[in-house]
């Protein structure tokens, strides 16, 4: 077994043996103290565990955690590839992919998740049977922001309360459909060409919750129950839509003539902005 994949199983056994919500709601409250008597310390030991690259960041100083997790970029970090029909909506890991099969997507190879159980409405579930998907992973060390992939509108925003399992690779392979059992937002809406679109950033633990600008607020923990806002949003390529309180996850459904970009495979290394489908 290679160092990162004992570090992963290591991560999975210290944040999925442990009361994960109650984890979660004790790391936001700690993410957010407000003290460089804190945060300095507790940064210094994250760089140490992790690659935290805060060269990018637009301030090198922080005051809490949570400010350092969902920290913005200097301008022109991330250039946009206008020329791409889709771009990548973060940096990430790209994960599994492909077209949705008999209503169903990959989580890894051979773990399969109804789509319908994803989105939860099954009539917007209906829209993206036979559609492309993609899965993008976020680790804990790497720029938190969510942006919009392509042109269009969103028309709608559905929260679905749900678990904070880890969504490391080993998790991915033991917990049968994780995503359709964490903490999600579904937001749907159609491209600048009519076609059905969906970007579902899925919450993991520690800290969990996702801001959204287009509602106004943070999803998180102390929001019970399926909910639905309603909206009319124009999103622009490259338009920042939100951030994630802690790393995670954005599932992205597209309509099927769109194309992974050359070049990219699973595993890949992505950054926001870069061509992501052809």
């Amino acid at each position: 077994m290679s160092r990162l994949q004992m570090q992963e199983s290591a991560n999975f056994i210290l944040t999925n043996r442990v009361p994960r919500l109650f984890s979660s709601w004790l790391m936001g409250k700690i993410s957010k103290i407000k003290t460089p008597c804190f945060a300095r310390p507790a940064l210094w030991l994250w760089r140490q565990c992790a690659e935290l690259n805060l060269h990018e960041a637009q301030r090198q100083q922080f005051n809490s955690i949570h400010d350092c997790f969902t920290r913005a970029l200097k301008p022109g970090m991330r250039p946009i590839a206008e020329h791409a029909r889709g771009t990548s909506p973060c940096d990430g890991i790209l994960g599994a992919h492909g077209l949705v099969e008999n209503g169903s997507l990959l989580q890894v190879k051979g773990f399969s998740y109804a789509i319908e159980e994803l989105l939860v409405d099954p009539d917007i579930a209906m829209k993206f049977h036979g559609h492309r998907y993609v899965t993008i992973r976020i680790t804990a060390s790497m720029y938190h922001r969510m942006h919009s992939p392509l042109e269009g509108v969103v028309d709608q925003v559905d929260y679905i309360h749900g678990d904070t399992w880890n969504v490391n690779p080993v998790a991915l392979k033991r917990v049968e459909k994780l995503f359709c059992k964490n903490e999600r937002a579904v937001l749907s809406g159609k491209t600048a060409q009519g076609e059905p679109f969906a970007i579902v950033p899925v919450a993991a633990i520690l800290v969990a919750g996702i801001r959204l600008h287009c509602t106004g607020r943070v999803f998180n923990q102390s929001d019970r129950g399926p909910q639905r806002v309603r909206t009319h949003t124009p999103i622009h390529k490259g338009e920042e839509l939100g951030w994630f309180e802690h790393g995670s996850t954005i599932v992205l459904l597209v309509p099927p003539g769109w194309n992974l970009a050359h070049g990219l495979a699973e595993g890949s290394r992505l950054f926001m902005g870069q061509a992501l489908f052809e």
